[in-house]
């Protein structure tokens, strides 16, 4: 996404979603499927744009394209933390609603997925979601920036092995609670 993003010429893919990741045959992760992806003049790269409501799938999809409201690279975003979500709390947002009633939630209602795990989530990482699925459109990091929160994360992990004794002990208690 950093390179889609970067340049020389930025493409708004529009509709990231687990679906739409992919590993090589090197198992580096990539991004597929790019029907409804939009390639950006680098002269207007920090306009926003109109362009096509409601496009994607609703359950990643930013407020402003369901709003059909004008927007720009952050819509990619939004859907990542979306996909972060999902990673962490092994469901996808908002499973128990219909996509479109999901995608309404979020754009209408200001809803975003409850994090009922929060206290597995590595340190920073809940801050990071918050921050890329922020309702305003300048307030969501560009990839770049994610990318080094991410890397931070992980190397926070590596010297930090708490975070791991702890997980492994909410996860112990949480098992015998359900035994009893």
């Amino acid at each position: 996404m950093c390179y889609l993003h970067g340049g020389p010429n930025v493409i708004i893919h529009r509709d990231l979603k687990p679906r739409n990741l992919i590993f090589d045959d090197a198992q580096e992760l990539k991004v597929g499927d790019f029907g409804l992806s939009k390639l950006i003049d680098m002269k207007h790269l920090h306009d926003v744009y109109k362009m096509t409501g409601e496009t994607g799938s609703y359950r990643y999809m930013a407020p402003e394209v369901f709003r059909h409201e004008k927007y720009d690279k952050s819509v990619d975003v939004f859907s990542f933390a979306m996909i972060l979500y999902e990673m962490m709390e092994g469901v996808a947002p908002f499973e128990e609603d219909e996509a479109y009633e999901a995608a309404r939630l979020v754009a209408e209602e200001n809803r975003r997925p409850e994090m009922m795990r929060i206290k597995t989530y590595p340190p920073g990482m809940c801050e990071l979601i918050h921050k890329c699925w922020s309702s305003k459109l300048k307030e969501r990091p560009p990839f770049d920036t994610i990318v080094e929160e991410l890397q931070r994360i992980e190397q926070n992990l590596q010297q930090n092995n708490d975070w791991v004794r702890d997980l492994l002990h909410i996860r112990r208690h949480s098992r015998s609670q359900r035994e009893q």
